[in-house]
């Protein structure tokens, strides 16, 4: 039977889990976005340091807790009830975006990468709740539903973020107006979270082990001994590696490859976001609310195929031009529809091809190791990520061009949808 997606929406067991988990998607993305406009325009200039480095640093210090912390945030989410857990993440996001707007008025360096930490440490902890709390709240035919929905409200979310975060940060009280709206969101993510619902506490007898490396070892080769689960956790990671090169390239592809400006790069960012929204959402009308993984490899070669033609595309749409294209000429080459066409419906094959394997991870996953197989696969992703950015910027220092990157990884779908079409759950 087919569970009406948006008719979750309207059910406090899910609405406001939904809107606790939007609202702290979309702060990260302010704040992160944000941060990196004034590191580049303002900052770097200001105190003489290096915008790039900073830049790079800045992506390594929010991802790293996630390696650090994921084990005993797992283990804290099966030990404890997980909505008050989930409250005590959003009321330290509150005093950390309290802590950031000190760092932005006194334009202090230091104390907003230690914020960015902090960020990440909070989305570390806040990361297997929210995914491990769906089988708590929803009947089993209703969880590729709510995974679809929290997929396409995450990208929704970086969508909305990224472009607030950037605009905020261009305007001359930059710092008063991003402090101003990351506190309020953090508030309203919290009174959001009031009203979820409280969860089973899946496993209270368990002891909290805090040797981090150990734990975290533990929690890798346990799940990962899980066939399903291995393949799942690697399939989703791979759509985070894919989803990583495309989000972080498109502005050097639409200055470099289209001769484009930065509105065609917000133009990129949209379509990419609303595809996975779409494919997310069009994923549980597939598949008729059951879980399986029937179209991952389906979707993989999708991914190939719209990839590709991507990359064949942006030959036709490069125009002589001394500079760069507004969004107005960009839409007059008629190729770049195609180029949009493919971009969206390479992203909505993502998102048919990621929600099923999130739902698959938390059905097959015991109720009381849940939340730490979530940990894993955040753990997983974030390795991935990390792989992805190491690989490209070898590449571009290997003067492969942008589109060499995206056909690449276009082609490696291909390698992707070969090993999912073993993963089979009914």
């Amino acid at each position: 039977m087919v569970t009406n997606q948006l008719n979750l929406l309207k059910e406090q067991r899910f609405l406001p889990l939904f809107f606790t988990q939007f609202l702290g998607a979309f702060n990260d993305n302010v704040y992160k976005n944000s941060l990196v406009i004034l590191i580049t325009y303002n900052f770097a200039d200001s105190l003489k340091l290096n915008s790039e480095i900073l830049i790079t640093i800045a992506a390594g210090v929010f991802i790293f807790p996630f390696f650090l912390f994921s084990a005993t945030a797992g283990q804290l989410a099966d030990k404890f009830e997980k909505t008050k857990l989930i409250r005590y993440t959003k009321i330290a996001e509150i005093f950390l975006m309290l802590l950031a707007a000190i760092g932005l008025y006194f334009q202090s360096i230091l104390l907003l990468m230690t914020v960015l930490f902090l960020v990440g440490t909070q989305a570390a902890f806040f990361g297997p709740l929210k995914y491990s709390i769906l089988p708590d709240q929803l009947q089993s035919n209703e969880l590729l539903a709510g995974n679809a929905l929290i997929e396409a409200g995450t990208f929704l979310a970086i969508l909305l973020g990224t472009i607030l975060g950037g605009i905020l940060a261009s305007l001359q009280a930059a710092p008063l107006l991003i402090s101003f709206a990351i506190v309020l969101a953090a508030a309203v993510g919290y009174a959001a979270s009031r009203f979820i619902p409280p969860a089973k506490i899946a496993a209270p007898h368990i002891k909290i082990r805090w040797n981090i490396f150990i734990e975290t070892k533990e929690i890798i080769f346990r799940t990962m001994k899980h066939r399903e689960l291995a393949l799942a956790i690697l399939g989703i990671s791979w759509f985070w590696l894919v989803g990583a090169t495309y989000l972080s390239q498109f502005p050097t592809y639409a200055k470099v490859i289209l001769g484009a400006g930065p509105t065609v790069v917000t133009l990129f960012l949209t379509c990419f976001s609303f595809g996975i929204g779409a494919g997310s959402l069009f994923c549980n009308r597939l598949l008729k609310g059951k879980i399986r993984a029937t179209y991952v490899p389906i979707a993989a070669i999708g991914m190939v195929i719209f990839g590709t033609d991507l990359v064949l595309a942006s030959e036709y749409v490069s125009p002589a031009s001394k500079h760069l294209l507004t969004l107005a000429e960009f839409l007059n080459h008629l190729q770049s529809w195609r180029l949009l066409l493919d971009l969206f419906l390479l992203a909505a094959c993502g998102g048919i091809y990621a929600v099923p394997l999130y739902a698959i991870l938390q059905y097959k996953s015991e109720a009381e190791y849940r939340s730490r197989v979530i940990a894993c696969n955040n753990i997983m992703n974030a390795l991935f990520m990390v792989l992805a950015a190491s690989l490209t910027s070898v590449m571009l220092a290997l003067h492969f061009s942008v589109t060499h990157v995206f056909i690449l990884i276009a082609l490696a779908n291909a390698v992707a949808a070969f090993f999912l079409r073993r993963l089979s759950v009914g």
